[in-house]
């Protein structure tokens, strides 16, 4: 029989960060706080911490505002540019309501453009994202928005951000990344210590918890007593170890984890952005010159969005074999080009080279296709059980 862990305070602790923090930042707010929100990984908080400010996520992951979205996109677009529209049209995000500045990105087409009906009535400021990472021509590029980011900062918040700064913010961020990396890799302990669901909520809520130190502390306390209860025989039952990749997810994309741990089996890794794909890599903080540093860190994240992404694969491969992954699914958002045609690339490199069963899985924010996912969902785990 499957025996539960017993730190459910501290899992919902995280699950309703993202609630709680709608009253710290109306609190901060009001103290003078800047803010500035963001949509993208690929987005320096350094740069943002250097200034003094702090940095939000914001409000993507839901269908609920995407009908008011459609009345200016197209209906045919990724749910996730949708959705983050919305929200910031009707004002129902209290996070980007109370931002003094919201940065997006280059990721794709879609979200370029949307970004230009933002503008409208959200001060805006947006990043050019290289179309690859491996040229000099792209490095430099993405070194030079960084110091032109840093200079908007300065402008927009009056402040002054010095190298000293931003030498501090990435050895805060790194060490924030390092305790993150230390929780979610509890996922290779076999037989689990954890369930998927529970590593996935307190990643999420991690991105709305704003005192670093706090989240730092809260972290290690969170995994040393996951350790301490799995060396004292507190474990799950062993079952097939599944590793999500794809597009981002959150919300009510999480069913597609439901439908894996109720099928039989277990997140043990993600490599989302959520998860791994932003934090596996730490900023070299003996480079000295903090904006190559901070080039070279945030240009080998492997989003889809770039061209050769040699480093989803490298990441994916390391986590098959640390992980000990019987299966991956590919989570990827309906019409979000750049990862369902990386899917076949994925597909024939973990087939080929990794030997690892693979499942693409295309949805949305609805619960219309729950019934589809459980059936599919089963269906791959079924033939895992069976070559496990």
């Amino acid at each position: 029989m499957e025996v539960k862990t017993t730190l459910p305070e501290i899992f919902d602790e995280f699950g309703e960060a993202r609630q709680q923090g709608f009253l710290a930042v109306k609190e901060m707010k009001k103290n003078g706080q800047p803010v500035v929100g963001v949509y993208c990984t690929f987005m320096p908080e350094e740069l943002v911490l250097a200034a003094g400010a702090i940095q939000i996520s914001l409000c993507s992951t839901s269908d609920e505002t995407i009908p008011d979205a459609e009345e200016d996109l197209p209906r045919n677009l990724c749910p996730l540019i949708k959705s983050s529209y919305g929200f910031g049209k009707t004002d129902k995000c209290p996070y980007f309501y109370f931002s003094d500045l919201v940065v997006g990105e280059t990721t794709c087409d879609g979200k370029k453009k949307m970004y230009e009906y933002m503008a409208g009535f959200k001060d805006l400021y947006l990043m050019q994202l290289p179309h690859n990472r491996d040229t000099v021509a792209s490095k430099q590029l993405w070194y030079s928005e960084l110091v032109a980011f840093k200079e908007k900062l300065e402008d927009y918040f009056g402040v002054t951000i010095t190298e000293d700064a931003i030498r501090q913010a990435i050895h805060l961020k790194n060490r924030e990344r390092i305790a993150k990396q230390n929780f979610y890799r509890l996922g290779q302990l076999n037989p689990p210590a954890i369930a998927g669901s529970e590593i996935f909520k307190v990643m999420y809520g991690a991105q709305y918890k704003f005192d670093k130190e706090e989240i730092i502390a809260t972290l290690e306390e969170t995994t040393a007593k996951v350790k301490a209860q799995y060396l004292a025989g507190l474990r799950l039952d062993d079952k097939p170890r599944i590793l999500v990749t794809g597009s981002p997810i959150g919300g009510v994309t999480e069913k597609v984890i439901r439908a894996i741990e109720e099928n039989g089996a277990i997140v043990v890794a993600f490599e989302n952005c959520t998860v791994a794909k932003a934090v596996e890599k730490l900023v070299d903080e003996t480079q000295p010159d903090v904006y190559q540093a901070l080039t070279d860190k945030y240009l080998q994240i492997g989003c889809a969005c770039m061209s050769n992404n040699q480093p989803r694969k490298e990441l994916l491969s390391q986590m098959i074999d640390d992980y000990q992954v019987d299966g991956v699914i590919d989570i990827v958002l309906q019409n979000c080009i750049p990862f369902s045609v990386e899917s076949l690339q994925i597909k024939r490199y973990l087939q080929e080279e990794k030997q690892t069963p693979y499942m693409y899985l295309e949805t949305d924010y609805s619960t219309a296709d729950v019934e589809q996912i459980n059936t599919r969902v089963a269906a791959f785990i079924e033939m895992l059980a069976v070559t496990v």
